[in-house]
C-alpha cells in the first residue's frame, strides 16, 4: 500500500529554512549556490570526505564547476551528515544511483514531512521510471517536486536561467519558485512533474541524436531530434502529461540550450559516437557522466512496453550499444515517417444553432409532431 499523501511543513520564514543538496556535481553545486543566494541556510553534501575537504579549502568546485566561487555562507558536508534538520532536500545525483539514495533518506535522518526535490534529468534503472515516480511511491505525492528547464550549470550562477519547479503540491512549487526568483533566476511553476521530467529525458536523447547526426546535415540532425521529441511526447501523454511541459522551458527550451552549449555533454557524446568512439569510453573522454547514454536504452524499452511506436528512439539505443552502424542510423532517421494525424472534421460556425433551428422549424410552420423540450 502506498504511503499516505503528506503536505510538507513549509511554515517557516524563507530566510530561516534549511536546505540540503545531496550531490556535488556541476548541477548540484550550481543549485546549492542559488539556494544560498536565495536566502536558504544551505549545505552541499559531497560524496566523500576528500571531496568535501577540497571544496572547503578551495571554495570552488574545481572539478565540476571551476572558477565559480562558493558563497561564504554555503556549508560543505558529506552524505554521512544527518538530514534531520533539513526543511528541503535536493537530490543532485545521477539517475543510475537515485534509487539507492532514495532508499537511504530515512536512514540519513529525513523527517516525515520534509519535501524532497529531484534535480535528476534521466530515467532510473532498471525499469526506466521518472525520478518523481519513485519518490512519490516512497514519500507520498505532496512531498515531491522536480526542477527542469534550460539550466546549464555555469550559466545558471553567472548569467541566470529559466527553470521550472514542478510538483503536485502547489505550495511546494510556489516555495521553490520563490527561492530561485530571489536568487535572480526566472522560475516557472508547474503541477506536471512527470511531464517536466520526461521533457528533460527527451531533450537529452534528442541532443545526443542531433550530435550524432550533425555531420550528415542539419536537416538530418533536426529530424532526429524532432522524431525523438514526438515519440516521447506520445509516451508522456499516456501518463497524463500536458503538452506545455514538452513545448515550454522544460522541453524545447532546454533542448535548444543543450544543443547550442559548447560544453554540452549530450551533444558531445553524440559527436563522439559518430566518430566511432564506443559508448563505454565516452564519459572518460568528456570527464563527466553522460545521462543520455544510459537513459536512451531505458526510454526505448519504456516506449516499447507502453506500445508507442518509436523507431528513432529505438534506433538511437542500438546506435549507442553498437548494434546499429552510423550510416544505418542516419538512413533510419531520414526514412522514418511519423504516424498520421488524427483528422477531425471541422465544425462549421453556428452548427449547433442551425441544428436547433432545423429541429424546431416544422413546428413553427404548424406541422404536428412530438413537442421538443425548450433549448
Amino acid at each position: 500500500m502506498p504511503p499516505p499523501r503528506a503536505r510538507p511543513s513549509l511554515h517557516l520564514p524563507l530566510a530561516g529554512r534549511r536546505a540540503v543538496v545531496i550531490g556535488a556535481g556541476s548541477f548540484g553545486t550550481a543549485v546549492a549556490v542559488l539556494l544560498a543566494r536565495g536566502g536558504l541556510r544551505t549545505t552541499l553534501l559531497a560524496r566523500t570526505a576528500e571531496q568535501a575537504q577540497r571544496l572547503r579549502a578551495d571554495r570552488e568546485n574545481a572539478v565540476y564547476l571551476p572558477e565559480i566561487e562558493l558563497p561564504a555562507e554555503l556549508r560543505i558536508g558529506t552524505v554521512d551528515d544527518s538530514l534531520s534538520r533539513a526543511d528541503l532536500v535536493f537530490l543532485g545525483v545521477p539517475s543510475r544511483g537515485l534509487d539507492e539514495v532514495i532508499g537511504s533518506l530515512h536512514r540519513w535522518g529525513l523527517q516525515g514531512r520534509t519535501p524532497v526535490v529531484s534535480l535528476t534529468k534521466g530515467l532510473v534503472p532498471p525499469d526506466g521510471h521518472a525520478p518523481t515516480v519513485l519518490l512519490r511511491e516512497a514519500l507520498g505525492e505532496g512531498r515531491v517536486a522536480c526542477i527542469g528547464g534550460p539550466a546549464h550549470a555555469r550559466e545558471m550562477v553567472s548569467e541566470g536561467a529559466g527553470l521550472v519547479a514542478a510538483s503536485a503540491n502547489e505550495e511546494l512549487a510556489a516555495t521553490l519558485a520563490d527561492v530561485f526568483t530571489k536568487a535572480g533566476v526566472v522560475c516557472e511553476r508547474s503541477n506536471d512533474p512527470v511531464g517536466v521530467e520526461l521533457a528533460g529525458t527527451a531533450k537529452n536523447a534528442a541532443a545526443l541524436a542531433a550530435g550524432a547526426t550533425e555531420a550528415q546535415g542539419m536537416n538530418a540532425a533536426g529530424a532526429a531530434a524532432g522524431h525523438i521529441f514526438a515519440e516521447v511526447w506520445r509516451f508522456a501523454a499516456l501518463q497524463g502529461a500536458r503538452p506545455e511541459s514538452m513545448l515550454g522551458l522544460a522541453g524545447t527550451g532546454d533542448l535548444v540550450a543543450t544543443v547550442l552549449a559548447p560544453q554540452s555533454r549530450n551533444r558531445r557524446a553524440g559527436e563522439l559516437l559518430a566518430q566511432g568512439v564506443p559508448a563505454a569510453d565516452i564519459p572518460r573522454r568528456i570527464g563527466q557522466a553522460v545521462e543520455s547514454l544510459r537513459s536512451v536504452e531505458l526510454l526505448a524499452r519504456a516506449l516499447e512496453r507502453a506500445g508507442v511506436s518509436a523507431p528513432v528512439t529505438g534506433g538511437l539505443a542500438r546506435l549507442i550499444s553498437g548494434e546499429l552502424p552510423l550510416d544505418d542510423w542516419v538512413a533510419l532517421v531520414r526514412a522514418t515517417v511519423p504516424p498520421p494525424a488524427r483528422w477531425r472534421r471541422p465544425v462549421r460556425p453556428r452548427f449547433w444553432a442551425r441544428l436547433r433551428e432545423r429541429l424546431r422549424s416544422p413546428f413553427r410552420r404548424g406541422e404536428t409532431g412530438p413537442a421538443l423540450p425548450p433549448a
